[in-house]
């Protein structure tokens, strides 16, 4: 996915995300970065979402609060309500805008109250991997929106076989982003001995259980940062309770997130299904910390097992532990795992993404 530099035209861009900006999520991440991305080459944009809270930046436009709601094995804050509806024709009407890029185009709320309603050219970047039963149900409507969009991308070939597969068309694969100056400048974070940070919903298909079930075969002096919360959150407290290694974060900020990265010893991310693509990896890449993952094929095509992260089998707690321990104990390991992970860093660059998006909005707009 190189990025070209080409020069366009201004343009003005509205993003349009269906889950809250204001909660952390891979999808919302991905839509807010882009943003500063297309600011910073000089085109105005504007993200247009659920919050539930005040925006978490200038640059966005808040169409109310979200209904969490069970989809792809987690909960999904989407606002499919008759307020966020109309505060989405109004910002669509008062913005102006010259091109729109839906994110999962066909997700209840502001997405597809867009499809439905928009003049403009309008491109689609769909995340999911792993089946939609909404798909399968209203079929022939959503393939009908679906055609309403000039381009349409995924973020990786699994997503892109997911939306072909049910709705038809053609997708091209663009992977996710990655800010490389923010990950690798954020002040790293103090750590009290080896430390392996996790970060995510504590829900089963993130494979948090393995790891604290791995951190029992672990050293004593083995820490573990565990950020996030979910519907396990109680009970895997409980089961480690007394276990002073494990420091229970909550919900944090992005810059904290990043902070952690740059200051723990390892980044673990054991998820077991369900990752179409691992912009956290490449996140702890960039931020120059070596990564051992679950070896799920969403996290595989970002980090080439041995090269730039190791990674075990999912569910596999002992293997898990191993691979923590020597990742931990062998710093000519760890300092290969970073280097390479640097480098791949660099190929999925946010500011490349951007480029390429860019030629796709100047595409459907001539």
């Amino acid at each position: 996915m190189p990025g070209t530099g080409a020069s366009v035209d201004i343009v003005r861009i509205g993003l349009v995300c269906p889950y809250s900006l204001t909660l952390p999520g891979g999808v919302q991440g991905q839509v807010l970065a882009l943003a500063r991305a297309l600011r910073a080459s000089g085109h105005p944009t504007r993200v247009l979402g659920p919050c539930d809270g005040p925006p978490p930046d200038a640059g966005v436009t808040p169409l109310g609060n979200s209904l969490p709601t069970a989809a792809n094995g987690s909960m999904a804050p989407i606002a499919p309500d008759v307020p966020c509806a109309l505060r989405t024709i109004r910002a669509l009407r008062d913005e102006e805008f010259d091109v729109l890029h839906l994110h999962e185009p066909l997700a209840p709320g502001p997405t597809v109250t867009a499809l439905f309603l928009a003049s403009i050219p309008m491109v689609g970047t769909f995340h999911a991997a792993g089946g939609s039963r909404a798909y399968d149900l209203l079929n022939p409507p959503v393939r009908w929106l679906r055609q309403r969009l000039a381009a349409s991308f995924a973020v990786s070939e699994d997503a892109a076989a997911m939306a072909g597969g049910a709705l038809g068309g053609d997708y091209e694969v663009l992977f996710n982003g990655v800010e490389i100056d923010r990950c690798a400048h954020a002040d790293p974070w103090p750590t009290e001995g080896p430390t392996v940070f996790f970060v995510g919903r504590h829900e089963p298909r993130k494979g948090l259980a393995v790891l604290l079930e791995a951190l029992q075969h672990l050293p004593d002096d083995v820490r573990l940062w565990v950020a996030g919360d979910g519907p396990e959150t109680t009970e895997l407290q409980q089961r480690m309770a007394g276990d002073q290694r494990v420091e229970w974060l909550g919900r944090i900020a992005e810059q904290e997130k990043l902070s952690r990265m740059r200051g723990a010893d390892v980044f673990c991310a054991p998820s077991l299904r369900g990752e179409s693509f691992g912009v956290v990896l490449l996140e702890a890449m960039a931020a120059g910390t070596p990564v051992v993952a679950g070896d799920i094929a969403g996290y595989a095509r970002v980090a080439r097992p041995g090269s730039e992260a190791v990674l075990v089998p999912p569910g596999d707690a002992p293997g898990l532990a191993v691979a923590l321990e020597k990742v931990l104990g062998e710093p000519g390991l760890s300092d290969d795992l970073v280097a390479n992970g640097l480098d791949r860093a660099e190929e999925f660059s946010m500011r490349r993404l951007a480029d390429r998006y860019l030629e796709a909005y100047e595409g459907v707009r001539s």
